[in-house]
């Protein structure tokens, strides 16, 4: 007979019961362990423990049902959890089709609007179909009054295995101080802080802002060095953005397969994609002209 307690059986909510007992908590380390995160396996006694570990570990303590489990490790519930997940994604495929309200063509005005402002500021923005993340979850947009970009931003520090997101950052914010808030000793966050202690310890000359070069074959990914103490603005123009900025943080004294333009690759493609945006722009213009 199963339980409310995730679908399991008794016998197995007892046992697992008495192998949290076993443990003590991961946070506190004075109680005895009540609870154990579904996604990251941590084990903690309270409320409060369990508050500070998804702020320490930005977990949202949901089950990661696509994870990796090895042979060893598979089980009936395993493949109950697998079933289920399938199942999931069936209606979930089921519903989006029956949705008319989804597949009603939208107005690319918006769109336009955005692309043209960015056209003008030397920035070639890409966009993609409706129903995609990035074009879901971008909170970019442009303040005809300061005649200036908010930018939807993501953060990804590879060497602490974590990201970011930064919405409504002004155009004309450096770099240097959009990071302060998480690597600077005196004025970052201390959440933040804590979990990105390599950077923090780490001088301000090691750390390197990259930006990916979109459009280049899957097997030739490159990266562009940016400058942190120019705008976010000046360190896009001539570039490729595909819905928002995605900033790679990284420390020199790592080695990494991230290959930056203008080492060790050929000359000829550092070159800016100043042709592209004219192309795109001389396409786009007609579209932003129609629609306004």
């Amino acid at each position: 007979m199963a339980t409310a307690t995730g679908a399991l059986p008794c016998g197995a909510v007892e046992s697992l019961q008495r192998k949290m007992s076993l443990r003590r908590c991961e946070f506190c380390n004075t109680e005895a362990a009540k609870y154990r995160c579904p996604r990251c396996m941590k084990y903690s006694c309270s409320l409060a423990c369990v508050k500070k570990h998804k702020a320490l570990y930005s977990c949202n303590g949901v089950r990661e049902k696509a994870a990796f489990v090895s042979v060893n490790e598979f089980s009936n519930l395993t493949l109950l959890s697998d079933y289920r997940f399938l199942e999931d994604v069936g209606r979930m495929t089921d519903r989006a089709a029956r949705d008319t309200i989804s597949h009603k063509p939208k107005s690319n005005r918006f769109v336009n609007f955005l692309r043209n402002r960015a056209r003008r500021c030397k920035i070639c923005l890409q966009t993609l179909p409706i129903g995609f993340t990035k074009r879901r979850e971008n909170s970019t947009f442009y303040s005809n009054k300061e005649q200036k970009f908010y930018w939807h931003l993501k953060l990804i520090f590879p060497q602490s295995h974590a990201k970011f997101t930064e919405q409504r950052v002004p155009d004309d914010k450096p770099l240097c101080d959009i990071l302060k808030t998480y690597i600077d000793p005196q004025e970052a966050d201390l959440v933040k802080q804590q979990r990105l202690k390599i950077y923090t310890v780490s001088p301000q000359s090691d750390i390197q802002i990259l930006l990916k070069v979109e459009n280049r074959p899957h097997n030739s990914i490159r990266y562009q060095e940016l400058d942190a103490h120019k705008s976010l603005l000046d360190n896009l123009k001539g570039k490729v953005v595909i819905e928002y900025p995605t900033l790679h943080v990284v420390l020199r004294k790592f080695t990494t397969d991230m290959v930056i333009l203008g080492q060790n690759v050929n000359k000829e493609i550092n070159t800016p994609n100043e042709d592209m945006i004219k192309e795109r722009s001389s396409e786009e213009e007609g579209e932003i002209h129609d629609s306004s």
